[in-house]
């Protein structure tokens, strides 16, 4: 296994990510610990997760639970903003949650520290000197070790990261969004934001939602139980045309490698300088060493090159 440095920060971590997501919805404590030990096996050390996953915390629950006395040997990445119970003081990146979801995030992962802390969402309700404030509070207790953001804009990193510097603040590590050769749009702005302000880029979705994992085929609803169909219309918007189209390029030149179309999906993504790891979930440990191995995957230049061509709109 590849271990990257995140962003210009001390933190190694495996190229290829754990998304526990699945964790307390699709995967129960048993199928979840199962997933979290074939991902140690592998030398995956980055396991990343949020308050919300599973409902109620249980995605932090199983993750702990199936860590046990390894966890000294991992980085836990997990998130705080989205709701936890009824009401405005349940939610948000106010000092007085980020205090509160901090405390409750460890226990449920049952360690004393967490690795690298997210702001989940941008708070428009809060002003971001004082979820850095709450934040950088943490670091100096020792509670958190590093600090990122997801689901922010460009602008909102360059906000955040000038602030921790007026302000000599801890800054943020890292950006978690969604991110795949169907939807590259953080690449306008988030990602030059990102490397001139030191932050690495932590892609999620890289299979958008399943699609290139190579299971739809066009004019076939999909199959029962994924993702997708479970979606409805959100699913279905992303059943198009266009993105058939470009899956069959990129099934094209998986093939001419012997390779499958989710392996140029993940390695594509890996071998980007700004991507410091690919979050992918899984519900099985074949699904683990699936992702495992194709973050492993390094093209060449000329490989990277054309499947950049491939999936550009437009293009290809």
């Amino acid at each position: 296994m590849e271990y990257k440095n995140v962003g210009r920060s001390g933190l190694q971590v495996s190229v290829a990510g754990l998304g526990c997501n699945n964790f307390g919805m699709r995967c129960d404590k048993d199928q979840s610990a199962a997933v979290v030990h074939k991902a140690l096996e592998l030398g995956i050390n980055l396991f990343d997760t949020a308050d919300i996953y599973g409902g109620g915390g249980k995605s932090e629950e199983f993750l702990g639970a199936a860590l046990g006395d390894r966890r000294q040997n991992v980085a836990i990445a997990t998130k705080f903003v989205g709701p936890m119970g009824e009401g405005p003081l349940n939610k948000g990146a106010s000092r007085r949650y980020v205090m509160r979801a901090v405390e409750a995030s460890l226990r449920r992962l049952g360690t004393d520290w967490i690795d690298l802390y997210q702001v989940h969402f941008p708070d428009p309700a809060t002003p971001i000197e004082e979820t850095q404030r709450a934040l950088d509070d943490l670091v100096r207790q020792g509670k958190v070790r590093y600090i990122g953001c997801s689901n922010f804009a460009g602008w909102q990193v360059v906000e955040a990261q000038w602030t921790a510097r007026t302000h000599q603040l801890t800054p943020f590590i890292s950006a978690q969004n969604e991110y795949s050769l169907l939807d590259r749009r953080v690449e306008r702005e988030l990602v030059p934001a990102c490397n001139a302000y030191g932050l690495g880029v932590l892609p999620y979705f890289p299979l958008a939602s399943g699609f290139l994992s190579g299971k739809y085929r066009p004019g076939e609803p999909p199959p029962q139980g994924t993702r997708l169909a479970l979606w409805g219309a959100r699913g279905q918007a992303l059943l198009s045309e266009r993105n058939f189209a470009v899956l069959e390029k990129l099934t094209a030149f998986a093939q001419a490698r012997e390779r499958g179309v989710l392996d140029v999906a993940i390695g594509w993504l890996a071998g980007q300088a700004h991507v410091a790891s690919v979050i992918a979930g899984a519900t099985s440990p074949e699904q683990v060493d699936q992702n495992a191995r194709a973050a492993q995957w390094r093209m060449t230049a000329e490989e990277l090159a054309e499947v950049d061509k491939l999936t550009k709109k437009g293009e290809g």
